[in-house]
């Protein structure tokens, strides 16, 4: 019983040890084995298996990269977490389009697609819809589909700790586990969550959140709704509604993309907003009134949320950023005399991509949590 006992200790000992040199090499790449000897506080030897062990798995390869130095002698053998080792997939899927994003592990994307989808499609077409796109996109992009280790989709609606989700943008899947139901396409982690929140989780990445910690994300388009970190952490609330001020009928945010209707000139291939921003860049008058009517629209909602949490900064992303440059001067007039402090205003930079991309920082976020996790507890 004992030698058992010891011999449990001794493999979980092992799986402790491949854990820290994997976390090291994740951190940091590449390094040397006395390198890593040194980083992680473990013995040459012990270095030294963790590193086939792992090399084993394909978590970690051989850097060949020349530097242009030589040195005499044979140069020490550097080793480095192979970003190829796996795939993380990214999905945004609203109520008019979908945008799917496929990545590395280290975070570089690979490869894009959109598509429109008709605002009138139901749940179950719209469910069938969004699996056939993700198996044809993986089956092209990706060496196979069990090389995808994580999926992430975002939705238009509230998502439960319990990966429920309540919406009203497509009320078939309200009260449905959608997570669980494309977990049966595959053997990968799925998750599902709100799309602001996602979109929140780009700026905070890559966008122009990367330097706050108190920031208020608001995503506009055919609807807005908003999103919050507070400390750097995102905030869901406890039930995920956090920041579904557009549930408020009297904060108008419902009913806010009405301002963006344009029937003025449109240019082949150019959507509405497109237009009417172009038209408000050549200082149309009718074009300038909409934008204005939109900010009257969005700055109830802004300012009760500025006023609630204090953010160091507001981003706007969504569809509406091309009208940004004419919309945020008017938010920030509009929202000195009603709030204390009028935070930062920013415009997100990402585009329609920002909610894949959050999709893909969440799915990198879990692929890294289950590689990374100290399995000798």
């Amino acid at each position: 019983m004992r030698n058992a006992a010891r011999g449990h200790d001794l493999v979980a000992l092992r799986r402790l040890n491949t854990t820290v040199v994997l976390r090291a090499l994740h951190r940091r790449s590449p390094q040397t084995l006395a390198g890593l000897a040194v980083t992680t506080g473990l013995s040459r030897p012990t270095v030294e298996a963790a590193v086939e062990e792992l090399t084993d798995r394909g978590l970690v390869g051989e850097a060949t990269e020349e530097t242009g130095e030589r040195t005499p002698g044979r140069p020490a053998r550097r080793f480095r977490f192979r970003t190829e080792a796996g795939y993380v997939l990214g999905v945004d899927i609203g109520l008019h389009k979908m945008v799917l994003l496929l990545a590395d592990l280290g975070g570089a994307f690979l490869a894009t697609h959109r598509t429109e989808i008709d605002p009138g499609l139901g749940g179950g077409p719209r469910l069938d819809l969004l699996r056939h796109a993700i198996d044809a996109f993986v089956d092209e992009h990706a060496p196979s589909r069990a090389a995808v280790l994580a999926r992430c989709v975002g939705v238009p609606g509230m998502v439960g700790g319990d990966g429920v989700v309540t919406t009203v943008v497509v009320p078939e899947w309200s009260g449905v586990d959608l997570g669980r139901l494309l977990a049966e396409d595959g053997p990968d982690r799925v998750l599902v969550e709100n799309d602001v929140n996602l979109a929140l989780l780009a700026e905070r990445w890559q966008g122009a959140a990367t330097l706050a910690r108190d920031v208020v994300c608001v995503l506009t388009g055919h609807r807005v709704s908003c999103g919050l970190t507070i400390g750097g952490r995102l905030h869901r609330g406890r039930r995920g509604g956090a920041g579904e001020l557009g549930m408020l009928p009297l904060l108008g945010l419902s009913t806010a993309q009405r301002a963006l209707a344009w029937d003025g000139e449109r240019l082949s291939g150019e959507s509405e907003v497109a237009a009417l921003a172009r038209a408000a860049d050549g200082a149309d008058p009718r074009a300038l009134a909409a934008v204005a009517g939109f900010a009257d629209r969005l700055t109830p909602g802004i300012a009760a949320l500025a006023l609630a949490v204090d953010p160091e900064l507001i981003v706007l992303t969504g569809g509406a950023t091309p009208v940004g440059p004419h919309l945020l001067p008017l938010i920030e007039e509009r929202l000195r005399p009603v709030t204390l402090h009028v935070p930062r205003i920013a415009l997100s930079s990402l585009g329609e991509r920002g909610v894949a991309i959050g999709a893909v920082r969440m799915a990198l976020d879990q692929v890294e949590e289950d590689l990374l996790a100290d399995t000798a507890s």
